[in-house]
């Protein structure tokens, strides 16, 4: 083995066998580990969801009861409006497999344009969240190091999530513990501790709603409320992440996809309305360098050794979850991006699996991008929330607003829970779309104005794609048509002559481009070559790793596709036979199969096609050839010949 492959085998682990049928349970999470995972990023938000809040209501703190009452009952309602998303579509794809076939596919693209920026902005603001809670501990001379920290930390989590989800999870799963276990004990000791403020808090915040009222009016009092509460939001963020990764649960899926809300909900609540009453019970004042947990904190552990010590520990935990909330980005926001790739908004290469069955080139797309966006904001989480939110609640509303269509069309079926399911859907919509108005109008200018230029630019990338595959596919169905050849009788097969001239044919899925490609060695190279080999590789990707039916679906179609290019040569008496290999990569299986060939029959030279564009762009590249090109370059470096014939389109 390489110096190279070993690095790698060291670094990401052992390469997993996909048509193993335990492999599926192996990756596959209970609803423990699948909230650990993927209720990280809600949980986390309560160390700076609440604060922004807080910090909004200004010379009003005591408004901040509202918020927290609303917090905790909103996250409940939103919770019950994804379990019926998990319900309805338990394969995954969550707000964009909702706004796509509820809506259409137009809002499905906006959904998931939304959906991609949201998680990479996930783990944009986790990571900053992350490192103000580290260099809260550290004196202020560090600070220049943040942002350097903050980048450090992405490419950490993208080398983790290459060895696999499951296995970044267990790694990960004593910090969320620990970050929970904690910060409920001090919420509740915080409470107790100032228990009599606590029974003044209801009064106190009657009389000053009542007097700010009379002074400037209830429609101020309003207005600012919903700002503080708009800006808060973020604490929702995280909710969509399991009906986004249904199809990554142990089954039975739905009912562990709800337990998984359920402990998600229940955590959510108490951290985020926790924090918010902790706040209003201790009123910390914002201080350079330190975030109001660490200042509240301090306050309720006070500065002896111990409580230095708790305080050492409770930071370091929160660097921690938030750590973990980052990783959440990686792993659910490349699932967005293959499902989106299935339908055509985005290259087929992002629903492409890596020997650890996770989609590599989604994660490094969105590390790439996460740093991206760190270094534009300058690490600033007051700015990347706001951008944050919006994406948040631009999916959010489009799935609910799904739901509510769904449930609206039951009604002619007469199904008995329709009007409840429809309330409960309407209601969480009222609740996500009005957050979504009142942070673009309120946050526009202050940055929201980026988000929407961001969310808007994938849209219309994904539409130039789907355009060209459009377009692409109907010229491709047409060749399969004209150049499918009918097989009447096959003859009884040639026998091959390993020592004769011998042609090696690459088969993809398209049965016009492989016979386009046969037809063109027999014109040009006529009665020279005496056996056809045909070779092709079943690639398993997001699609077809959904369970052990459609792989084995996938591997009749590829024998299939094979059989028949085998018997056309039979029935025109031309020795022939096909090797099929199964994988996660398309050059590497098709690379192993050609050195197999090429050992057989030494006098052999492999063909393959290559799409020409009348228009011939930046995008056609990146979208088409990838697998051609690799391929010959790695059998060039093998001393193999492979000839590459032009195809235009």
């Amino acid at each position: 083995m390489s110096l190279g492959k070993q690095i790698k085998q060291l670094l990401i682990g052992d390469p997993l066998n996909p048509f193993n049928p335990q492999i599926l349970r192996h990756v596959s999470l209970v609803a423990f580990l699948a909230w650990v995972g993927l209720g990280a990023d809600g949980l986390s938000s309560s160390c700076y969801g609440p604060e922004e809040a807080y910090i909004a209501l200004g010379p009003h703190p005591h408004f901040a009861l509202y918020i927290a009452i609303a917090t905790a009952v909103t996250v409940f309602v939103i919770s019950l409006g994804y379990n019926q998303v998990i319900e309805l579509f338990p394969s995954g794809g969550g707000g964009y497999k909702v706004a796509s076939q509820l809506l259409g596919p137009h809002i499905g693209l906006v959904s998931g344009a939304a959906l991609i920026v949201d998680y990479v902005l996930t783990i944009a603001v986790s990571t900053a969240s992350a490192m103000d809670a580290m260099f809260s501990i550290l004196p202020s001379t560090f600070l220049k190091f943040k942002l350097v920290s903050e980048v450090g930390l992405i490419f950490v989590l993208l080398l983790l999530n290459m060895r696999g989800m499951k296995e970044s999870i267990k790694f990960l799963l004593p910090i969320f513990l620990g970050f929970f276990v904690i910060h409920v004990c001090l919420i509740v000791y915080g409470i107790i501790a100032h228990h009599q403020g606590l029974m003044l808090i209801v009064p106190t915040t009657i009389e000053e709603t009542k007097n700010t009222i009379a002074a400037v009016g209830w429609i101020p009092v309003l207005a600012l409320t919903l700002h503080a509460y708009s800006l808060g939001s973020g604490t929702y963020t995280g909710l969509e992440a399991v009906s986004n990764n249904v199809n990554r649960l142990r089954e039975p899926r739905v009912v562990t996809g709800k337990w998984t809300m359920f402990y998600m909900a229940i955590s959510l609540s108490m951290t985020a309305a926790g924090m918010i009453l902790l706040f209003l019970l201790w009123e910390p004042k914002p201080q350079i360098g330190q975030t109001l947990n660490a200042i509240v904190f301090h306050s309720i552990l006070g500065d002896s050794e111990t409580g230095k010590i708790l305080l050492l520990i409770t930071l370091l935990l929160e660097a921690g979850l938030l750590f973990v909330a980052a990783n959440t980005g990686f792993l659910a926001g490349p699932s967005v991006l293959a499902n989106m790739a299935i339908d055509g908004w985005m290259p087929n290469r992002f629903r492409h699996l890596s020997t650890r069955l996770v989609i590599q080139n989604g994660l490094f797309l969105f590390g790439i991008f996460a740093i991206a966006i760190l270094l534009w904001c300058q690490g600033k989480v007051s700015l990347l929330v706001v951008l944050y939110s919006i994406n948040v609640f631009i999916t959010f509303s489009l799935s609910l607003f799904g739901m509510c269509v769904y449930w609206a069309r039951q009604q002619k079926k007469a199904s008995p829970i329709w009007f409840w399911r429809l309330l409960f859907s309407f209601l969480a919509f009222a609740i996500t779309s009005s957050i979504l108005c009142i942070t673009l109008i309120t946050k526009f200018q202050s940055g929201g104005w980026l988000t929407v230029v961001i969310t808007c630019t994938v849209i219309f990338i994904c539409l130039l794609i789907k355009r060209h595959y459009n377009k692409f596919s109907k010229k491709l169905a047409q060749l399969d048509i004209q150049l499918k050849q009918p097989i009447v009788h096959p003859l009884n097969p040639v026998p091959m002559d390993p020592q004769q001239p011998t042609a090696v044919i690459l088969v993809g899925k398209s049965t016009g481009v492989a016979m386009h490609t046969l037809l063109n060695v027999i014109r040009i190279f006529p009665r020279h070559f005496k056996n056809f080999v045909f070779l092709s590789a079943g690639i398993v990707d997001v699609e077809s790793f959904a369970g052990q039916s459609s792989l084995e679906k996938m591997r009749s179609e590829v024998n299939e596709n094979l059989k028949y290019f085998v018997d056309y040569c039979h029935q025109y008496g031309i020795a022939a036979e096909a090797y099929a290999s199964f994988g996660t990569d398309t050059v590497e299986e098709l690379t192993n199969l050609a050195i197999k060939v090429s050992k057989k029959y030494p006098n052999c030279i492999f063909f393959s096609s290559k799409l020409i564009f009348e228009s011939d762009n930046v995008i056609t590249r990146i979208l088409h050839n990838e697998t051609p090109l690799t391929v010959q370059r790695n059998l060039h470096l093998l001393g193999k010949e492979l000839v590459i014939l032009p195809m235009k389109i």
